[in-house]
């Protein structure tokens, strides 16, 4: 049995914001081809992802805004929903592979089918708000993946690591005030989406940095206060909101973490679960747009996650 699961669809591939968009699909091709290229397609266990159904996104988003966003989607051309966030045809088939693929995951994980998972999906998620969608995300993926794990397989306690260079507002927006979903951030700022550094809730371990961020103070940010506040939570299943975009070749942000960072913050997660008493987690791309330092990112994560 491979260790780890690789997730995904080519309905991701579908959605389109419109040339020169930085979410685009060739994010994915990148990806796929970095894998080949590196030799971990021999290692990983491939599943498509499944359409994510109107119960499992409910869970997080009301049933009157998911109705919205099908009734958004043009029949052909783009339709900007805000400068940032805009539909194609094929946007809510993606959207729903997306949320379906860390369904998918947790469903995996919690039958001890793997031990973790990588989801490689697009539109991502973690942007998107109780009942807005935003900074190029519809559904918030890692929200439903955490909830089906509390709601359908019966755990108490989850958390969301999410070290995207923007803050997670979408994730925050959402679990603020469910006390089981414990979710520790890094972001720059001031910055996109302009949030988060004034969260107060006990729940939300957000850690605000400063444009120019390093490897080092990261390191310092996940063992001095991230892994006390987990380990104080201590989750039954943890989710990545995996972002590539403070690596230091990525225009998006202006921060300077690379791939030897992303290793060490995933071993640093990988042994907290296995403190934990269990070893699930499930990782979901969120951002990255560099094409070369996502693909190589990612690859660096996944084996990381899998050992290899």
């Amino acid at each position: 049995m491979t260790s780890t699961a690789f997730i995904t669809h080519r309905d991701c591939w579908l959605h389109d914001m419109g040339s020169f968009h930085p979410e685009c699909p060739d994010r994915l091709a990148a990806i796929n081809d970095r894998l080949i290229a590196a030799g971990l397609d021999l290692y990983l266990s491939f599943y498509d992802a499944p359409l994510a159904t109107s119960e499992q996104v409910t869970r997080v988003h009301p049933q009157a805004y998911f109705d919205e966003l099908l009734a958004a989607v043009p029949e052909h051309g783009i339709r900007h929903l805000d400068p940032d966030t805009a539909m194609s045809p094929n946007t809510m088939k993606a959207a729903l592979r997306s949320a379906g693929a860390g369904v998918l995951a947790t469903d995996l994980v919690m039958k001890g089918e793997i031990e973790n998972a990588f989801c490689a999906i697009r539109p991502p998620g973690h942007h998107a708000e109780t009942s807005k969608a935003m900074g190029f995300c519809f559904l918030n993926n890692v929200a439903i993946a955490a909830r089906h794990a509390l709601e359908q397989h019966g755990l108490e306690r989850v958390a969301v690591v999410d070290f995207d260079v923007h803050h997670g507002n979408g994730t925050e927006d959402i679990f603020r005030d469910d006390p089981r979903v414990m979710m520790v951030s890094i972001f720059q700022h001031p910055f996109f989406p302009y949030s988060g550094a004034d969260c107060k809730a006990p729940n939300m371990v957000n850690v605000p940095v400063s444009a120019g961020l390093r490897g080092d103070a990261f390191r310092q940010i996940v063992s001095e206060v991230w892994i006390p506040a987990l380990r104080n939570h201590n989750p039954q299943m943890i989710f990545f909101s995996a972002g590539f975009d403070a690596h230091y070749e990525d225009d998006m942000g202006s921060c300077g973490l690379v791939e030897s960072d992303y290793i060490w913050a995933t071993e640093q997660i990988k042994a907290l679960a296995g403190e934990c008493g269990h070893k699930r987690i499930v990782s979901l791309l969120e951002g990255g747009y560099s094409l070369s330092s996502l693909a190589r990112s990612v690859v660096a994560h996944i084996k990381s996650l899998a050992d290899l």
